[in-house]
């Protein structure tokens, strides 16, 4: 089923998610409504709390990516993330627009690190430790930054911030066209 988007402005995109645990009820089926969420609204990642869940999850989906020239890896980047954590970032920090299916029609360059290693669970509970680099590090980064109440607008420089502030004030009054179906505050 596919899910409506909670936007800038909804509480719940600035809390920090809780961790889960194998009993969390409709596990299987969120990550299913998440992924069909996701592709409907042509994201390539996506938080728990972008679908108004209290819950440390993220998935992410980088296929159509894949003719990226520089990453063409990316087709077979797909993924499940439960109780992620970030362990450690480092590298030369590189500037990438970034958008954000919570922030609709707004993009913004966005500098972080080039790697990151974390820790997580898979969609049958394997733990794995793994590092990632360039783009796939950047969409982790994004999708993580959700898990702890952060969105990319949070990252941009506060000139830039205070220039888009009209646009994400009506975003969070429900004043923006999209392609799919969001959630705003006081609705």
């Amino acid at each position: 089923m596919i899910l409506p988007v909670y936007v800038y402005g909804m509480s719940i995109l600035r809390k920090i998610a809780p961790e889960i645990d194998k009993d969390y009820k409709g596990l299987d089926q969120l990550i299913d409504d998440m992924f069909e969420t996701m592709v409907a609204s042509e994201g390539v990642g996506l938080a728990a709390p972008q679908v108004g869940k209290a819950a440390r999850l993220f998935i992410v989906d980088a296929t159509r990516m894949e003719d990226m020239d520089d990453e063409p890896d990316l087709k077979d980047f797909k993924k499940v993330f439960i109780n992620p954590y970030i362990t450690e970032e480092w590298g030369d920090k590189w500037s990438f627009s970034e958008g954000c299916l919570s922030i609709p029609n707004i993009r913004e360059d966005v500098s972080r690190p080039s790697y990151v290693k974390m820790e997580y669970y898979d969609r049958d509970w394997n733990f794995h430790e793994e590092e990632y680099e360039g783009v796939k590090a950047r969409i982790i980064q994004h999708e993580y930054d959700h898990l702890d109440g952060r969105l990319f607008v949070d990252r941009i420089n506060p000139l830039r911030k205070k220039l888009i502030g009209q646009k994400l004030k009506a975003i969070s009054r429900g004043r923006v066209d999209c392609d799919y179906k969001i959630i705003y505050p006081n609705k």
